[in-house]
């Protein structure tokens, strides 16, 4: 009988990747800044032009070197390497909704959306799979803002997934100035279903939220999240809040929130409260602190034992994304075990420059614990030095996996970039384009900027908005060329008296962070001073608004 004879392209697909000669890194590492020794390439992208939810989250690499990295709202792309070179060169986008999620995990493709968590079956060497996906958990609460279900699983293969908070400290006025917080009861009841981890079985479908073990509360939102194999636990780092100066301008500044409020990474052992809404850590005084809704006032400290305390206090607004044990051997030696953790990078530091945008290491000890400090791994992703507004940065990291060849692969939410790191051992010095900073706007627009209105902006709108007023992509809209704010009059007044939620029509286009009503807060001629001026910079021929016109509409 005739010996089978497989195509070349089969046996790559199907054989598990070995050590042996590592692809030629391009001559700029794809842009980024490595340590010493490092090199890096690009993979592939997957939204080159830019389009609106082709971006990629999170990222997981198969045995034999296909890559499956969530999209930010298309499903999933799968990527393959058919000649050896390191660079995708088939890459096909399958099934559908948001989300940030994915793993393979015991021969499953599992991947997370807003509202739960699936699984495809995953057949070695197949790309792409083949028939319908299975719901493993599903109806989790999903409230628009923290909805990312991130979720790992543990050395027993259970999974454990976060239901985030949808508000930044649970309280009356919302990111608003002068909130008040939830009352002790309010807060128990919304903690059980929200600002948490819930504990499943791996492997049994249609499961409920009530099916699972809350595993842990006091989040705010928490999309960082893995299993260590050396002291079998979960770590976690939590985003912190935001707004304090917004909440409460009196005893905070815009220093104090882009500086006082940590992201937080714990030990996430069964039944740990993190201490949210109440509190915030702050990584200067390394104390908690309460929070401005429930009477801070950036001194008042909250020493309860009950809510646990940091073991690595990273700066504030960062926002960790995927983080994952370096388990490979590739890299040397002190890299064994550590953690890297993708930083998507800051918005509410505004007008402070941002920060963040990068993949650190957190070093942990022959125990698999943290020692305590963290180092920057890979840089430059954002392609400036300095700048204000998000928009700016040429790429935010988001997702970071261990390759079966202990290659570090990244991928970005920007363009859909995806690195791989590489450990060469080559030192010779690599040139550097970095830009200094950007043309579009590090300062707040100039007219009418000493009003009442422009200095409303500048404490309150400016953080969201930013000072450009180009916003936050998914999460805060853009006011240059924004149709609310060039459009009807009334229209617009009745948006800032009573949010957004409540004038706008309901298949408006969402975004994750909503602006509270402005009412209760401000007069009407300081509402008016507002509205012109952010009319005068970025919808510069819509007429201006009268203190009577505010009036007007506060009364219907």
């Amino acid at each position: 009988m005739k010996p089978t004879v497989l195509p070349l392209a089969l046996l790559l697909a199907l054989a598990p990747i070995t050590r042996g000669a590592l692809p030629t890194p391009d001559p700029d590492d794809g842009g980024i800044t490595l340590p010493p020794g490092f090199r890096a390439l690009v993979v592939g992208e997957t939204s080159p032009t830019g389009r609106a939810g082709d971006g990629l989250r999170y990222i997981t690499v198969a045995p034999n070197g296909d890559i499956y990295a969530k999209a930010v709202n298309k499903g999933i792309f799968a990527l393959r390497d058919t000649n050896g070179d390191g660079r995708a060169d088939e890459i096909k986008n399958f099934g559908a909704g948001a989300g940030t999620g994915i793993a393979i995990q015991n021969g499953w493709l599992y991947y997370s959306t807003t509202k739960g968590v699936y699984r495809y079956k995953y057949t070695p060497g197949q790309l792409v799979p083949t028939g319908e996906p299975e719901t493993i958990v599903k109806d989790l609460p999903d409230q628009n803002q923290h909805n990312a279900k991130a979720f790992t699983f543990d050395g027993d293969g259970r999974l454990l997934v976060e239901v985030g908070s949808p508000a930044n400290a649970f309280s009356n006025g919302d990111r608003q100035r002068g909130a008040k917080g939830k009352t002790p009861a309010e807060v128990d009841d919304f903690l059980k279903t929200h600002g948490g981890y819930w504990l499943f079985d791996a492997n049994k479908p249609g499961q409920t939220q009530a099916d699972g073990i809350h595993f842990s509360t006091g989040h705010r939102h928490s999309v960082s999240v893995t299993w260590h194999p050396v002291s079998r636990e979960f770590f976690m780092n939590m985003m912190g809040r935001d707004g304090l100066n917004t909440i409460d301008p009196e005893d905070y500044d815009e220093l104090d929130n882009a500086e006082r409020v940590a992201e937080e990474m714990h030990v996430l052992k069964q039944g740990v409260n993190m201490g949210w809404p109440y509190t915030y850590w702050d990584p200067i005084k390394q104390a908690r602190m309460v929070g401005p809704e429930y009477g801070g006032d950036g001194r008042k400290r909250n020493d309860d034992p009950a809510y646990d305390k940091p073991i690595v206090a990273f700066p504030g607004h960062w926002a960790p994304l995927q983080m994952t044990v370096y388990t490979g051997t590739q890299f040397p030696e002190k890299y064994r075990n550590g953690v890297f953790v993708a930083f998507h990078g800051s918005w509410n530091r505004a007008p402070r420059p941002q920060a963040g945008y990068k993949i650190a290491f957190v070093p942990f000890d022959a125990k698999g614990m943290p020692v305590g400090t963290y180092e920057d791994f890979a840089t430059g992703f954002p392609g400036v030095e300095y700048f204000t507004n998000t928009n700016d940065a040429r790429y935010r990291p988001s997702g970071v996996a261990v390759g079966p060849d202990g290659s570090l692969y990244v991928t970005e939410t920007q363009k859909g970039r995806i690195w791989r790191i590489i450990y060469t051992g080559d030192t010779t010095p690599r040139a550097r384009v970095v830009v200094a900073s950007t043309a579009s706007g590090q300062t707040l627009p100039a007219i009418g900027a000493d009003t009442p209105g422009g200095k409303i902006y500048a404490q309150i709108c400016a953080a969201c908005h930013m000072p450009n007023g180009s916003g936050v992509p998914a999460m805060q809209p853009p006011l240059a060329g924004s149709p609310v704010l060039a459009g009807d009059t009334d229209r617009l007044i009745n948006v800032i008296l009573k949010g957004p939620a409540a004038v706008l029509s309901a298949d408006r286009e969402k975004f994750q962070n909503t602006m509270p009503p402005f009412g209760a807060v401000y007069n009407d001629a300081d509402l008016a001073s507002l509205i012109n001026y952010v009319r005068a910079n970025f919808a510069p021929a819509a007429p201006k608004v009268t203190p009577a016109q505010v009036a007007a509409q506060r009364g219907k």
